[in-house]
């Protein structure tokens, strides 16, 4: 069997996989180091949900390399018009104090949506989109924070909170009427390109070597098991990544190293048939896809 002819062949086990859970998958994974491939649908444009957060960091990072500001810099968030959220700041009741650099590793070890909102007012959606394009990542594109996807959500559906929103999910019609679900009208990207994006923080290349350091060590700090890391239950290798969920939407982002030096950059992105919101099976298909194709690279 030649390489293309295995890689074809994990592909359609991928492929089978993401049917057995009942979702639409788009995979795109890479050696870093290499540049060999696999994808199933990787150059179809995905809603983002959360995983914008990684091109605002990344662009966080480069702003703040060219003087734009300092990332010690220490910002006040008071309760009252904070972005809703079930982690970090977004959960809590007090006034915060933090600074720019916390907030970031917030943004992204829980995916707080307050301290990203904080980071996205400061640097705004034209540079990370002209950040983007400065790396060649011309398909992705951020175009709202979090609060804005949260309140276009609700709008969309005629709902005042989530509780009622995923009673109505079912209705006929409603899902289509959700621009935050709709990749032409909401933060987005593509698998291949998100993958060059975290591979390019791998390299060195996105930004200064020590930024590209400090990101890595944010990714490697995710708290969620449940997805891609789940793939790789092993003590050798590190996984680390950045997750996405929104109604029908599960993603995970992420580089896998192994001990004998290979790493390997995957992004997965999934829309359900179903609405549930506790979907394990689905979780679980983003790890196994990804443990699939990245023994496929390695084979």
């Amino acid at each position: 069997m030649t390489a293309a002819t295995s890689l074809d062949a994990a592909g359609e086990r991928i492929e089978g996989r993401f049917r057995e859970v009942g979702v639409t998958g788009h995979l795109y994974a890479a050696d870093i180091d290499t540049g060999r491939e696999i994808a199933v649908r990787g150059d179809a444009l995905v809603v983002l949900a959360s995983v914008f957060k990684v091109p605002l960091l990344v662009t966080l990072h480069r702003l703040a390399a060219a003087g734009a500001f300092d990332l010690a810099e220490a910002v006040t968030l008071p309760p009252e018009g904070r972005t809703s959220g079930p982690t970090g700041i977004s959960a809590m009741l007090d006034e915060v104090r933090m600074s720019l650099r916390d907030l970031s590793a917030l943004m992204i070890t829980v995916s707080d949506n307050a301290a990203g909102d904080v980071l996205y007012a400061r640097v705004g959606p034209a540079a990370v989109n002209a950040a983007m394009d400065e790396l060649g990542l011309h398909r992705t594109r951020v175009v709202a924070d979090g609060r804005e996807l949260h309140d276009a959500l609700l709008r969309d559906a005629g709902v005042a909170d989530f509780g009622d929103l995923w009673e109505r999910l079912d209705e006929p019609g409603l899902l289509p009427s959700l621009r935050v679900l709709d990749p032409e009208r909401t933060n987005r990207s593509t698998p291949r390109e998100i993958a060059r994006l975290l591979a390019s923080i791998w390299r060195d290349e996105a930004a200064p070597a020590d930024a590209c350091a400090q990101m890595r060590r944010l990714f490697g700090l995710q708290v969620w098991p449940h997805r891609l890391s789940s793939g790789f239950p092993f003590d050798d290798v590190r996984v680390s990544g950045k997750t996405g969920t929104l109604p029908t939407i599960r993603n995970e982002v992420g580089v896998v190293e192994y001990p004998d030096g290979g790493r390997y950059a995957v992004a997965v992105f999934t829309r359900s048939l179903g609405t549930g919101a506790v979907m394990p099976e689905v979780d679980a298909a983003i790890g196994t896809t990804a443990r699939m194709a990245v023994e496929a690279l390695r084979s």
